[in-house]
């Protein structure tokens, strides 16, 4: 309504008048004042509009980072971990970030690592501050799991922002080039594993969506190299999906699974 106003005042105004007076005119006869005018209701109107785009980027943002005001970051609890199978040994706070996943970024894809070493190597790297990236799981060659960051936080693992940021990673205690390995025990872990991830943010159990560290953008790693059975292992992903072996644990369970220790794992 206000641009239909200050028409009107600028009609009852000197530029009604037309070239014969009441101010300067360009060649086409049309008063400059009223180009003035109408330039002064376009930057309103643009104005508004930039408002209005900037109050939509700010509720966007304010949705992604909510959690960050003091007071307001989603409780945590001491050794919780997502997958029940697991047991916790927390990775060095300088290896990961903080977030609120999947409500600032969504979770698409699980990342299979490779640890070239040993599975006590592979823990101690990620609580070493200097190494500065971590994985949120650890598969061993025995079938045991260890959850080393929440799958809620952002771990440094891929060598890409963006697929840290909507991923979880999975390392695999053994060697690329060493086919032996990967046993039928780390494979069925690790399936079951990655079938519960999938079924709790609903991510296709497919190749577009369970990928090797080998095919994120920009990294220069192999793994989990040629001896990793694809096949094999998206199978066993499916099978446990159909048959309910991947009902999701409550988020933040501090229970560990029938047997697991809380001591730290005592090698692959």
């Amino acid at each position: 309504m206000g641009a239909d106003q200050e028409s009107t005042s600028g009609s009852a105004g000197g530029s009604a008048k037309g070239p014969t007076g009441g101010g300067p005119t360009d060649p086409s006869g049309r008063s400059r004042d009223a180009d003035r005018r109408i330039g002064r209701r376009a930057l309103i109107v643009g104005g508004t509009a930039a408002a209005v785009g900037s109050a939509v980027l700010a509720r966007d943002e304010l949705a992604r980072l909510w959690w960050r005001i003091p007071g307001m970051e989603r409780p945590r609890d001491d050794g919780a971990v997502d997958y029940a199978g697991a047991t916790w040994v927390a990775a060095s706070d300088a290896n990961w970030r903080r977030a609120d996943r999947p409500d600032d970024y969504r979770i698409e894809m699980v990342i299979v690592h490779v640890t070239q070493g040993s599975f006590d190597s592979a823990v101690r790297a990620f609580q070493d501050p200097g190494h500065k990236a971590s994985s949120h799981y650890i598969v061993g060659q025995d079938g045991r799991v260890t959850q080393m960051i929440r799958e809620l936080d952002v771990a440094y693992h891929a060598g890409n922002r963006d697929y840290n940021e909507r991923s979880v990673g999975i390392e695999h205690a053994g060697f690329v080039d060493r086919p032996q390995d990967f046993t039928d025990a780390m494979y069925a872990a690790s399936a079951k594993l990655t079938a519960q991830i999938c079924t709790r943010y609903d991510i296709p159990v497919d190749r577009k969506h369970v990928i090797g560290h080998v095919e994120v953008p920009g990294t220069d790693h192999t793994d989990p190299g040629p001896h990793w059975d694809w096949d094999r292992y998206m199978k066993l992903v499916r099978r446990a999906v159909t048959s309910g072996a991947a009902e999701p644990t409550p988020s933040g369970s501090s229970e560990p699974s029938p047997g697991a220790s809380s001591k730290p794992p005592a090698g692959a």
